[in-house]
């Protein structure tokens, strides 16, 4: 069996053209009070990265390496999970980043709960990175039944276990990556936990999976049908999906168009 370093996080982040924001992601991991590594996975930029990560050289806790053809950010997640040298594996999306204590309190979490997995709230902030102050709470006590009707977890704020990060890849693109892969955790271990405090600042995007909401439901129902639901069932759990987002940011909208 592989042995991992016990109460160590590996922090998986795929990059791909974002020189403009990786370094807040990366220096956030860095402010973490716990013992960790920094898996920065570039997959394939034809902006400078390679560039903006030699100010990173000098730290060893850092590990750069560049995908040979791109992947897709399934696989080159996928890719930092197999690299990865921690008890535990925390996700983080390029563009986003954490606060401070964020991975301490997590790690104390999910000991505490015995639990595989644990995820935060976040506080969305503008594509330009100003945060909006407006938070998206998350259930702290999370169950398999609560994740077929709605995904409670953001990918930017999961801390796992690597064992089972590695036992459940990533995989489809062409559908929600990482709540297909929170399903088939869920559906084994049957529960998760969360911290309902905004350690995750998770910024908005047009352009990603998200940006486009229509886009996104196809995907929502996509994913369930990877999931192994037939029609039927992928469209009762689409529409408790739907109706929660709907209700997830109605008051972020509403907030802001009355500025």
């Amino acid at each position: 069996m592989e042995q991992y370093i016990k109460d160590f996080v590996s922090v998986v982040i795929p990059a791909y053209n974002c020189t403009a924001y990786i370094a807040l992601a990366i220096d956030s991991a860095l402010a973490q009070q716990v013992p960790l590594e920094v898996i920065v996975v570039d997959d394939c930029s034809t902006d400078d990265l390679p560039g903006l990560m030699t100010r990173y050289r000098e730290e060893p806790r850092v590990r750069y390496v560049r995908n040979q053809e791109n992947l897709g950010v399934a696989k080159t997640r996928n890719r930092g999970v197999s690299l990865a040298r921690g008890e535990y594996v925390a996700f983080l999306d390029a563009d986003d980043y954490w606060a401070e204590g964020k991975l301490r309190l997590q790690l104390e979490r999910i000991r505490q709960k015995q639990a595989v997995i644990c995820s935060t709230a976040r506080e969305l902030m503008t594509p330009e990175g100003q945060l909006t102050g407006y938070v998206l709470p998350v259930k702290e006590d999370i169950t398999y039944r609560d994740m077929l009707r709605q995904n409670h977890i953001g990918c930017s704020s999961v801390l796992m276990k690597t064992t089972v990060a590695r036992e459940f890849p990533m995989h489809h693109d062409d559908a929600h990556e990482d709540y297909l892969m929170w399903l088939e955790v869920f559906e084994k271990y049957r529960y998760g936990c969360a911290i309902n405090e905004p350690l995750l600042k998770y910024r908005l995007s047009t352009t990603g999976k998200s940006g486009n909401k229509l886009h996104s439901a196809r995907l929502t129902y996509r994913t369930y049908r990877y999931h192994g639901f037939g029609r039927f069932k992928a469209l009762m759990c689409f529409s408790s999906y739907a109706l929660y987002g709907v209700q997830k940011y109605f008051g972020f909208f509403r907030k802001r168009g009355a500025k």
